[in-house]
């Protein structure tokens, strides 16, 4: 990789870091305009478009000789909190150290955000210009709170602005290794949200007498218990089935080649079973609003993601699966969201599976669908042939490393990594644009 485009990236990152915009509040204009200013000057159309004056949405482009694709690069600047006392290095440092960067956002998301821009810039400036096609490069605001001022408010109302043929954001790319060889997960998907609340009905009573009332909320407990204990039974989709064949194991059989992974590498269970059906996770209780009175009526929340292809009816067979049947509870629905994602084959997922062979050549890729969600959907959602892939590839930090770092203290990056995705995007735009 060329190592000025790993030095341009590292100093970018750095900087953007330094930019504190923890969301809520976010703050992000003076990133956003330090942004601009870096693309600007490289030659491309800049525009900063925002709901509100202080968190505006950065949108660039370069445009090609010919009419073709347009390839989106996109990439979020906000960030969670980081509280300072929990860390090695200060948050807002860019320190590097150890052979890492470290900071809030130095995985989530302002590295890849760099990566792309030092790319999309360093072409710029050689006096590449796209064949056929647009190169949009767009940093957005508050996707840390759902979007709703950053690439939700784009895509709905400057839609002309942000059209895409194809998408490159956050979700996948760091490699893992399974019996010997290294995948590289290409995120094509991503759960939909069914919350709902179970709800266990009683009898008000003085809590000094306590068989003088019915608690509800004593009902809740054999249903956090069978929450905790059962698990409903895997449905298969695409995406995942096809990441079993990436494995070399058989999608037919999901409770055996899960088990065998389990057995092979414990720590691939946490980041990937979600993939293979509903998950349901109590997250909040909440019942009496006085200590001394019995309630009458007790909630649990459940937070339940849904893979894009199933629905509210896999949703309650889960619910039947793992609670049995409505007997003392109810449901109420509090959020129906389906699932999104985007063809597994794509000219976008080939460019990708032709740089990981020439970069990696011990090395594949597989489609994982993503437990959460990214801004990805809202384009998904206004642009339906749009191809969607998170895809920021990281060879010398893998996910097992970097998963528990996100959104935690410590957060960081291999500097090398900075240097091999920001090469994967220079190279990616070249063969798409060509």
């Amino acid at each position: 990789m060329p190592a000025d485009l790993q030095s341009e990236t590292t100093e970018l990152l750095q900087r953007l870091i330094q930019f504190d915009t923890v969301n809520p509040p976010g703050n992000e204009r003076a990133c956003q305009e330090y942004l601009a200013a870096h693309l600007t000057a490289a030659g491309f159309e800049v525009e900063l478009l925002g709901a509100e004056e202080e968190r505006p949405n950065l949108v660039a482009r370069l445009r090609g000789e010919q009419p073709g694709p347009v390839l989106g690069l996109l990439g979020h600047v906000d960030t969670v909190l980081a509280h300072p006392r929990e860390w090695q290095h200060d948050p807002w440092s860019g320190d590097i150290a150890d052979g890492f960067l470290w900071g809030r956002g130095a995985l989530d998301m302002k590295s890849q955000v760099a990566a792309e821009i030092a790319a999309a810039t360093a072409l710029a400036r050689e006096g590449w210009r796209p064949k056929k096609g647009d190169l949009l490069v767009m940093s957005v605001v508050d996707e840390e709170t759902g979007g709703a001022l950053g690439a939700q408010w784009l895509t709905q109302q400057h839609p002309d602005k942000v059209r895409c043929d194809y998408l490159l954001n956050e979700g996948g790319g760091e490699q893992f290794e399974y019996r010997g060889r290294r995948r590289y997960g290409v995120c094509v998907a991503e759960k939909g949200v069914f919350r709902f609340t179970l709800v266990t009905e009683g009898v008000a009573g003085h809590a000094s007498q306590p068989k003088m009332g019915d608690n509800a909320l004593l009902k809740l407990a054999p249903l956090l218990e069978r929450l905790a204990t059962r698990q409903p039974q895997y449905e298969l989709t695409e995406a995942p089935a096809a990441f079993l064949r990436g494995l070399g194991e058989d999608p037919a059989d999901p409770v055996g080649a899960l088990a065998r992974i389990e057995q092979a590498d414990p720590r691939m269970i946490p980041l990937f079973e979600p993939m293979f059906g509903v998950t349901l996770t109590p997250t909040r209780v909440s019942a009496s609003q006085k200590i001394n009175v019995i309630p009458s009526r007790a909630e649990l929340k459940v937070d339940c993601r849904v893979p894009p292809g199933l629905g509210q009816e896999a949703v309650e067979r889960a619910i039947e699966q793992v609670l049995g049947p409505q007997d003392g509870w109810r449901i109420e629905w509090d959020t129906r969201i389906s699932g999104n994602g985007s063809p597994l084959g794509s000219r976008l997922r080939e460019a990708i599976n032709g740089w990981i062979g020439s970069q990696d050549p011990a090395g594949a890729t597989v489609p994982l669908i993503l437990p959460g969600f990214t801004d990805s959907r809202h384009f998904r959602a206004a642009f339906p042939d749009c191809v969607a892939y998170g895809f920021f590839p990281q060879l010398h930090q893998s996910r097992f490393e970097t998963a528990p770092l996100v959104h935690s203290a410590n957060e960081r990056i291999d500097v090398r990594d900075l240097g091999f995705a920001a090469t994967f995007y220079r190279d990616v735009i070249v063969e798409l644009l060509r």
